[in-house]
């Protein structure tokens, strides 16, 4: 009886250490697996169809993807509020934090070293720091692409009102959109010599209807094509096209597929977009972050080779364009990134040469 006891007590013990061993297991599997927690501040609104959707959708794929915790924070257009937004963000357990735009720069310049022990990722500007990793587009790159179509539709009668003349409307008189602008003039000018362009500038990045004013000015003194790299404030672009069945260009996301639904009659006239692939840039960035090779304290100045920036070739382009001319903007995309090409930047100009390239091309 007393060897049964103790063979009884002695299995008891055995279970009872190996419960005590298996309950500590799953305790350090759960800390092992913790998800990345990835927070995306931005200064603007969804809704716009291009450069602040496509971040969104860029955190989405993180989500999806990578299994990170993900919140997107719209802190609108009030600059005011920004500051306190963003030390709200860095006083939370949020592991990385994504910012974008020059108008989030010195913001970010002043705040990152504070918190030494967050990670910053900031897209489409830059900031010097060790925590910080800055992302930058060769926008001009594919902006010459866009500039060599839209000068060949301007010469199709067919396809536009034949006039020779394209333009742009620009939300602001920066460097970063002066960039898109010099390589669509370049690209214009050197496939179609003698084309003439039309710039205009809005004043801010939301105001519509001075984007639309502007746009159908440009379309009743000629433009055959008009291109808009104005954020939210572009639907106003797209709106007057629409309304004058002129081809339009839109920028940083597919804005054809993304108004496709919503509204279709203006989805016919978006020839193509030149595209920020921002949601691409910000996964590859996390994709980094987790397998310790991001290079935090550098800048990555990302074009076509990284498939950061592109031309949108769907259905719509597709039904507009011909093929000589998608064989030719394909021949130009491979001698801009073997470098037969040269693509000039507004970041290598002064604001004197950036001004008299404008000229150069103005409609008299």
């Amino acid at each position: 009886m007393k060897k049964i006891l103790s063979l009884l007590l002695v299995t008891a013990l055995i279970m009872t250490s190996l419960a005590g061993c298996g309950s500590k297991a799953p305790e350090k599997s759960a800390k092992d697996s913790k998800a990345l927690k990835v927070e995306c501040l931005l200064n603007g609104n969804l809704g716009d169809k291009s450069f602040f959707d496509s971040a969104n959708n860029g955190m989405k794929l993180i989500k999806e993807q990578l299994g990170c915790e993900t919140k997107v924070v719209e802190m609108g257009f009030d600059n005011t509020v920004w500051e306190s937004d963003l030390y709200e963000a860095c006083e939370s357990d949020y592991d990385v934090i994504i910012v974008g735009t020059y108008q989030m720069q010195e913001l970010l310049q002043k705040v990152a070293p504070e918190y030494p022990d967050k990670k910053f990722i900031i897209f489409d500007s830059e900031v010097k720091a060790d925590n910080v990793y800055s992302i930058t587009f060769k926008q001009n790159e594919m902006m010459y692409l866009a500039g060599a179509l839209a000068a060949t539709l301007a010469q199709d009668k067919e396809k536009t009102n034949g006039s020779g003349v394209i333009s742009a409307v620009s939300a602001m008189d920066i460097p970063v959109l002066n960039d898109f602008l010099v390589g669509y003039i370049q690209g214009a000018t050197e496939t179609v010599p003698g084309t003439k362009v039309i710039t205009s500038t809005i004043g801010d990045f939301s105001d519509t209807a001075r984007a639309k004013e502007l746009a159908t000015a440009q379309i009743n003194a000629g433009s055959a094509v008009v291109f808009h790299c104005a954020a939210q404030a572009g639907l106003g672009v797209i709106d007057a096209c629409k309304d004058k069945n002129t081809l339009a260009i839109g920028v940083d996301a597919d804005q054809a597929m993304a108004l496709q639904k919503d509204d279709p009659k203006a989805s016919k006239i978006i020839v193509t977009s030149a595209m920020k692939n921002i949601d691409q840039v910000l996964l590859r960035a996390i994709k980094k972050h987790m397998d310790g090779t991001l290079p935090y304290g550098k800048t990555e100045a990302l074009g076509m080779a990284d498939n950061a920036v592109s031309l949108a070739d769907n259905e719509v382009f597709r039904s507009i364009v011909p093929k000589e001319t998608i064989d030719m903007m394909a021949g130009l995309e491979k001698k801009i990134q073997s470098g037969d090409i040269k693509v000039k930047s507004a970041f290598d100009m002064s604001t004197k040469e950036i001004a008299d390239l404008k000229a150069s091309v103005a409609l008299q």
